[in-house]
């Protein structure tokens, strides 16, 4: 098993799960922390996998309907 999972999605739904991810993103970058450096590196990771799913759900094909 290689952890990938497949998920058809309408560009409907593409869309809301990204504005559920740009919301999380607020979420984290808005969040009160102390200001070390683990968690500021814990942070900027959050970020960059949130930006990364974002990209991929945005680069992503929106199915073609047959009329």
């Amino acid at each position: 098993m290689n952890g990938l999972l497949q998920v058809e999605l309408t560009s409907e739904e593409r869309d809301v799960l990204l504005r559920g991810l740009r919301y999380v993103r607020s979420a984290v970058m808005l969040g009160i922390r102390e200001p070390s450096r683990d968690e500021k590196c814990r942070r900027a990771g959050q970020l960059d996998e949130i930006q990364n799913l974002c990209q991929r759900l945005e680069s992503a094909e929106s199915p073609r309907v047959h009329a």
